[in-house]
């Protein structure tokens, strides 16, 4: 396995939690614990009905996604589980992809695609399989191409 790393994880950009009424989460999220939403987003590919929140400023934001599907008999089941993925800033998400398959890690269908926040985004699959070994150990992880403010911000420090 190749050790020398072609691209920087730069830090947390979402934690996203699903259930079957988005309108009870943006209740604790935003109502009670006081969380704005900043935007919202839909998709029948991805079968979700989105409350983007957003916690901080600038670099330093990190987006509270909560989630309901749109038809929860569909995949992806973005109510379940409840913490359905992390989002983690790149510095160069191709670069990190290409890398990243290189070293067996699985990659969830859907390849690099456009995501709710306007980013460039992929999947890592929870599982590994036999083809790739390695995946989030039961985590879904979303690597999410950093804007150059936010790859200038995070990169000091």
């Amino acid at each position: 396995m190749s050790t020398s790393r072609p691209f920087k994880i730069l830090g947390l950009q979402q934690i996203a939690i699903g259930g079957l009424d988005k309108g009870k989460l943006r209740h604790l999220w935003t109502d009670l614990l006081g969380v704005p939403v900043t935007g919202n987003f839909k998709s029948e590919r991805e079968n979700v009905d989105e409350d983007i929140c957003t916690l901080g400023q600038g670099a330093h934001a990190v987006e509270v996604d909560l989630m309901q599907p749109l038809d929860p008999d569909k995949k992806p089941a973005v109510h379940a589980t409840p913490l359905n993925h992390i989002g983690l800033w790149v510095d160069d998400l191709p670069v990190a992809v290409q890398w990243l398959e290189a070293q067996g890690l699985r990659f969830a269908p859907g390849g690099i695609r456009r995501g709710a926040a306007g980013h460039d985004i992929c999947f890592v699959h929870p599982k590994g399989n036999e083809q790739f070994p390695f995946g989030g150990e039961g985590v879904l992880i979303e690597l999410v191409q950093a804007p150059a403010d936010v790859v200038q911000a995070l990169s000091r420090g």
